[in-house]
């Protein structure tokens, strides 16, 4: 009997989770993606693995998502994380406001917290502002966006499936009774089409995911909303530092590598293959990110960028909420054959296969139990065969 047959489009975070989900259950999985592993938003992120603590007053079920995922990934992929910790930190009378409401949210999301005063943070963390007023540490991480990719891609591979780069959607196709049975397809380095037929496609394209969705007379309704980064030269801290306030511009510092990554900003596009990045934006960046670590004013920029969310649900900007969604387009558009996942978060990838592959599975009649909460991930470098 031959395996049940998986196209996925999107060979970012949720696409190569995806990917190495339906592989360990028995799939016979090909992913196409138009670029290279990591080519749109999951390759922009600033690789902060969440704790949960951003979301933990105004978005408690992303919290969760984020905490639960954050200890999975540990677990499975600690090759490409720094465990670090992150300190949220008031530096006025405001912020210290926000700290009770804090308090209570990490508490109701089981987010570990531990209070510390002005001196104990500025001696965990010297370079921070040294008007810290009090300081909570929470257990976020940093990691490094290609090498997760690739550590989830190399474990799909391992397990049979196929990774198709270069490799451009432009259309779906369709049997005539409104059911996608593959993808049209052009291979940009050869300039060929090619058609990939499919019992599923699952549809992981994150912000893009309308565009695809729409091939097939469906919609998802994604908000795609960027934001600039910018980074700067020097690793002036080891831990993400947060500012202890509702969410905003500007509001994280991150350690990777040599340098820090300053984010982020929120604003509306037309176009989704072109998001500029605002000079206005990147002041900001420069201004908010030295209320928290002073020595950012006089670093020197070494990038700046953007990276678009694909924000699901109610609200706008940053009162979207940040938890994923997996559609059915046979129950919201009457489409069959066709799965759209996005939303989320990048620490949220694992969970997010998890529920397409759980849909998919349910869809074809396949009873197979997920096995990614205790598999470990392959070395990055097994998806090229490199040795270690």
């Amino acid at each position: 009997m031959s395996k049940p047959n998986v196209v996925i489009v999107g060979a970012g975070f949720t696409g190569t989770a995806t990917a190495h989900d339906l592989a360990l259950r028995g799939f016979d999985v090909t992913v196409i993606e138009r670029g290279d592993i990591c080519n749109g938003t999951s390759g922009r992120t600033h690789g902060l693995l969440h704790s949960g603590g951003r979301y933990a007053v105004k978005d408690q079920e992303s919290a969760i998502e984020c905490i639960d995922e954050n200890m999975i990934l540990r677990k499975i992929v600690p090759q490409v994380i720094e465990p670090n910790g992150g300190l949220f930190i008031a530096i006025d009378e405001g912020d210290l406001q926000y700290g009770e409401t804090f308090i209570a949210g990490c508490e109701a999301c089981h987010i570990p917290l531990e209070e510390l005063t002005p001196k104990e943070a500025l001696k965990l963390e010297p370079n921070i502002n040294p008007n810290v007023l009090t300081a909570f540490l929470i257990p976020d991480g940093t990691f490094d966006p290609l090498r997760l990719a690739l550590s989830f891609a190399a474990s799909a591979k391992a397990n049979g499936a196929k990774f198709k780069t270069y490799t451009e959607a432009k259309s779906l196709l369709m049997d005539g009774k409104g059911t996608v049975v593959g993808v049209k397809a052009l291979e940009r380095t050869s300039n060929q089409t090619v058609e990939l037929r499919a019992d599923m496609v699952v549809n992981a394209t994150g912000a893009w995911a309308g565009e695809i969705a729409e091939m097939a007379g469906a919609s998802v309704p994604v908000k795609p909303t960027p934001g600039v980064m910018v980074v700067y030269d020097q690793r002036f801290v080891q831990r993400a530092i947060n500012r202890l306030n509702a969410p905003g511009d500007g509001d994280i510092v991150l350690p990777q590598r040599r340098m820090v990554v300053v984010g982020t900003t929120s604003f509306e596009i037309d176009n989704l293959d072109y998001v500029p990045v605002i000079e206005e934006q990147v002041q900001l960046m420069l201004e908010r990110g030295a209320e928290l670590v002073p020595g950012i004013r006089n670093a020197k920029v070494r990038g700046k960028y953007t990276a678009t969310r694909p924000l699901i649900g109610a609200g706008e900007g940053r009162s979207a909420a940040r938890t994923f969604k997996c559609y059915d387009h046979k129950e919201t558009d009457n489409v069959d054959g066709l799965v759209t996942i996005t939303g989320g978060k990048a620490t949220t990838l694992r969970a997010m296969a998890e529920k397409t592959a759980d849909v998919v599975c349910e869809k074809l009649g396949v009873h197979a139990a997920c096995a990614t909460k205790d598999t470990p991930l392959l070395s990055y470098r097994q998806y090229y065969n490199m040795p270690n």
